[in-house]
């Protein structure tokens, strides 16, 4: 007998394209997925894939699995989602998730427009999931994500908010601090400080410094926004922060730079489940971040 895991397992790989791709997208070993997609192999005497394919390529017979896949675990999942909210129809609170440790001040007002609209509503805003946000969002554990960095994939749905400008901030005496525009090579060496997250998921090291071959300096983290620019105004280094960031710093000696002569935009997305059952709810709180989003990029 076919079952669920067997469809969640082909949507993995169409997903990502390969074996190892999809073992980390169903946190299993590849050993363990390659036993899975045998066992499936054999249950209905056939290949659901061509062996050694680039880019993976689906048999006949894994296709029609794979519509299958596509037409069932979405109704799966909306009932699954309807059973844990209970089927009385309380919505329970809303959850956001955030990937940016520097939204949740300029949130704030959001929050309260949203409870203007919706005044018997719950919002929880966490960033406890970081970057495995998206993942928490599949499995229902949040129901909004803010996100810099979307995902492909059938079940969930990606609305774009704002583009935003990330700037290198430093002390005003900081060495680097006259000048119009920083180059990668600059900061060869530099340290970092940043929030609590892996240098090579940092905007700057992805998108400015590795691209240009720069190795930085040391990393330092920190977890909280007003010790990190405290830190940056001690000259302890330098961090790559959104443009609203610096509204916090009032009273602390900082600057900021542009990060190349275009500057480094970066687009802010809301994610959600395609089968959301609160869509209003969802819509009119993206909107309302949508609106509070570029009225901080018009004030800079």
């Amino acid at each position: 007998m076919i079952e669920l895991r067997h469809l969640r397992t082909l949507i993995a790989l169409k997903e990502s394209g390969s074996l190892a791709g999809a073992a980390k997208k169903r946190f299993v070993t590849q050993s363990a997925l390659s036993h899975q997609i045998k066992e499936l192999e054999t249950r209905i005497n056939s290949q659901v894939f061509v062996r050694k394919s680039k880019p993976l390529t689906f048999t006949l017979e894994g296709s029609r699995l794979l519509t299958l896949a596509e037409e069932i675990l979405p109704r799966v999942q909306e009932t699954e989602f309807v059973l844990k909210r209970g089927l009385s129809g309380s919505s329970g609170p809303l959850k956001v998730g955030i990937e940016c440790h520097s939204c949740f001040r300029w949130l704030m007002p959001v929050m309260e427009a949203f409870h203007q609209s919706y005044p018997d509503a719950n919002l929880d805003l966490s960033s406890r999931h970081l970057f495995d946000s998206l993942n928490a969002l599949e499995t229902g554990e949040l129901d909004i994500v803010l996100t810099s960095d979307p995902v492909p994939g059938h079940a969930l749905a990606y609305q774009h908010l704002f583009d935003f400008e990330v700037r290198l901030v430093m002390a005003k005496d900081h060495p680097l601090a006259g000048n119009s525009y920083i180059l990668p090579q600059q900061l060869a060496r530099e340290p970092i400080i940043s929030y609590p997250v892996p240098l090579e998921r940092l905007d700057i090291f992805r998108h400015f410094l590795e691209p240009a071959g720069v190795v930085p300096g040391p990393q330092k983290r920190c977890d909280l926004t007003n010790v990190l620019l405290q830190r940056i105004a001690c000259k302890e280094g330098v961090a790559a922060l959104p443009n609203w960031s610096l509204t916090e710093a009032q009273g602390l000696s900082l600057t900021s730079v542009k990060l190349g002569q275009e500057g480094l935009k970066r687009p802010l997305f809301g994610a959600y489940r395609r089968d959301s059952s609160n869509r209003v709810q969802l819509q009119r709180l993206l909107e309302l971040i949508a609106k509070e989003g570029l009225q901080r990029q018009d004030r800079h």
